[in-house]
């Protein structure tokens, strides 16, 4: 949700015949239900996040996308690319992304769709420095798709979602890459004051048939998980604690302010909001 109350949220397209729209990002109004594109064509938009200076990060994936992370200064509209190479290879779909209170963010890097060449050796976790560097995080998840931070900063949840059929066929990397491993999962990693990451657990283990998506987190630290059809919440231990029904989950978050309570949830063609007994979490660095 951005800093004036508007909920933003990716669109993917629609292919008719050969023709097709490179994604679309809507804003929703949940004070009047009021919804308007922000931009068409987004170069296939998943993941967006607000930085503390209420500027537009989002995740430009693969299929017609534009494959990289940009930013775009919501004072001018102007847009600027972070980051669309790691060792001059373009990545494969950047996914989802989460900034740590020091300004870093953090990004996933699976393949689901596209005709393009998959140039990277494996689907990777990425860091961004404050310089603008681009840094390897994670390389030991099979298909990394959701992430986000504990609130102290800690541990960064990454959801591994590789369970049979969820895209994978048809990609081939070279020796030493992560293999296929047939699960869904939540993976849980130290986060070292440098920003790198140090492997801990696999914290929740959904096996063959489930496939994590979206991840939030509210303000003591409980997970919440999209899941398909319902999100589930646990613990920072990884303890289940209950599941919300949802005709459809694939992405979600916390509002600000009077929907600092409201749990917003995106999925098929619909947006869902839940009212919780939980405010979500912000880095003490954007406005709540």
């Amino acid at each position: 949700m951005s800093p004036d109350g508007l909920l933003y949220f990716s669109d993917f397209p629609n292919f008719e015949g050969k023709a097709a729209k490179a994604g679309i990002i809507w804003t929703l109004n949940p004070a009047t239900g009021e919804s308007k594109v922000f931009r068409s064509p987004s170069g296939m938009s998943n993941g967006l996040k607000f930085d503390a200076a209420g500027d537009l990060l989002a995740c430009e994936g693969g299929n017609l996308g534009g494959r990289q992370i940009i930013k775009t200064d919501m004072k001018t509209g102007k847009s600027y690319i972070l980051a669309a190479l790691y060792n001059g290879k373009r990545f494969n779909s950047p996914n989802d992304l989460i900034i740590d209170e020091k300004g870093r963010v953090y990004f996933t890097d699976p393949r689901y769709l596209g005709p393009e060449t998959v140039e990277q050796n494996g689907m990777n976790v990425y860091r961004i420095d404050n310089d603008g560097s681009v840094h390897l995080a994670a390389a030991n998840v099979a298909k990394p798709n959701g992430l986000v931070l504990s609130p102290d900063q800690q541990t960064l949840y990454v959801a591994n979602c590789d369970f049979p059929g969820n895209g994978r066929a048809g990609f081939s990397f070279e020796e030493g890459a992560v293999r296929p491993t047939g699960e869904g999962a939540i993976y849980a990693y130290s986060v070292k004051p440098d920003g790198t990451l140090q492997f801990r657990s696999k914290l929740i283990d959904y096996g063959s048939t489930v496939g994590p998506d979206g991840m939030t987190v509210d303000s003591e630290g409980n997970l919440y998980v999209a899941l398909g059809t319902k999100v589930g919440v646990y613990s920072p231990s990884g303890k289940w604690i209950t599941d919300i029904a949802c005709p459809r989950a694939t992405n979600l978050c916390f509002g600000r302010g009077q929907y600092r309570k409201t749990l917003f949830i995106v999925g098929g063609k619909s947006v869902y909001s839940v009212e919780t007994n939980k405010e979500g979490y912000f880095p003490a660095s954007v406005k709540k």
